[in-house]
């Protein structure tokens, strides 16, 4: 849980004395790699911060397809953040990529906590500024860049992901299919 008070501190000043206050709002939950936090037709009632793994969120388009619109590594909170706020039924999965440690709150609970701890709600606040800048550049980069400078653009800023994340799922991720991004792979490699 200090993984949370660190990130919190990176953005907002808390008091020693209320970091016990603020982490008792939040349950430790883990989870086996392909287990599910969240699937389609259910109401999304909690965000999740991940301490330790890697989650994902998608969707099943018209065709059958999984189509992947974002991922959570540690220190990223990750929800269908319309259905979170809205308290409607959710359109996205959430499902582990890896083992997973993860803080989980609920919206009534967030809510408690803002109440009681206003710089928490400037750190909310902080971070969903930052995703929207994040997901403003990123529709940008996808409309600007053709899909090998999208790959490596993307390659260059999250070196992580390319490690981490299995082909398939980079692939649904960047709009491209696993075998396009082999054939980028092997040409930018040669």
């Amino acid at each position: 849980m200090n993984n949370l008070i660190a990130h919190i501190k990176r953005f907002v000043k808390i008091d020693a004395e209320d970091e016990a206050s603020i982490l008792s709002f939040f349950e430790e939950v883990d989870i086996r790699r392909k287990d599910f936090l969240l699937k389609e037709g259910q109401y999304c009632s909690a965000i999740y911060f991940v301490v330790k793994g890697l989650l994902r969120l998608y969707f099943v388009d018209e065709k059958g397809v999984e189509q992947t619109t974002d991922f959570a590594i540690e220190n990223w909170w990750l929800t269908d953040f319309a259905a979170f706020d809205s308290n409607k039924i959710s359109s996205y999965n959430i499902q582990a990529v890896e083992r997973s440690t993860l803080l989980v709150i609920s919206k009534e609970k967030l809510e408690q906590l803002f109440t009681l701890h206003p710089a928490v709600e400037r750190y909310f606040r902080i971070i969903y500024q930052r995703r929207i800048a994040a997901v403003q550049m990123r529709l940008r980069y996808f409309r600007e860049l053709s899909r090998e400078e999208a790959y490596i653009h993307f390659s260059t800023l999250f070196p992580e992901f390319i490690q981490r994340i299995p082909q398939y799922l980079l692939a649904s991720y960047l709009g491209f299919t696993p075998e396009y991004l082999s054939e980028l792979r092997r040409k930018l490699i040669s």
